[in-house]
């Protein structure tokens, strides 16, 4: 397996869409604790609930700014519901490659992120799949993430 595939190294030193969206409507902060990557999202949406812009802020290692990259350029024109079942799988595509264990949580990151950011724009929105309750380390963690970005 190839960790770090053209796509992820070239997305990591030239990101898309890395900016904020000064009047987005939704945004939301995470980060991975374990290595201290942290991601800031950032959507725009229309009233039918269409993303018009994603972009994101942040830093971290290759993998989480490439699936930031592709996340953000794959949620344009798309329903915030659709975006709702989004899950591991479509990242693995995105990247073109399956993660180790140590390494999925950097890929997941945006996604969770954003996934997050929906629900709380739109409480009624669909969970995401196969979520994991946050320990209480990891919610200071997130916390001291959004007010570093």
């Amino acid at each position: 397996m190839n960790l770090y595939s053209s796509l992820i190294v070239d997305l990591s030193k030239n990101p898309v869409n890395k900016r904020s969206i000064p009047d987005a409507n939704i945004t939301g902060s995470g980060a991975n604790v374990t290595c201290g990557d942290r991601v800031r999202m950032y959507a725009k949406t229309d009233a039918q609930g269409k993303i018009l812009d994603c972009s994101f802020e942040g830093e971290g290692c290759a993998i989480t700014m490439a699936s930031a990259s592709l996340l953000t350029e794959e949620a344009k024109g798309k329903l915030l519901a659709e975006i709702s079942e989004w899950n591991s799988l479509n990242v693995f595509q995105w990247l073109g490659t399956e993660l180790g264990p140590g390494r999925v949580k950097c890929g997941l990151i945006p996604l969770e992120t954003l996934q997050e950011a929906l629900k709380r724009h739109s409480p009624s929105a669909p969970r995401p799949q196969k979520r994991q309750a946050l320990s209480s380390r990891a919610r200071v963690s997130r916390a001291h993430a959004e007010k570093q970005l």
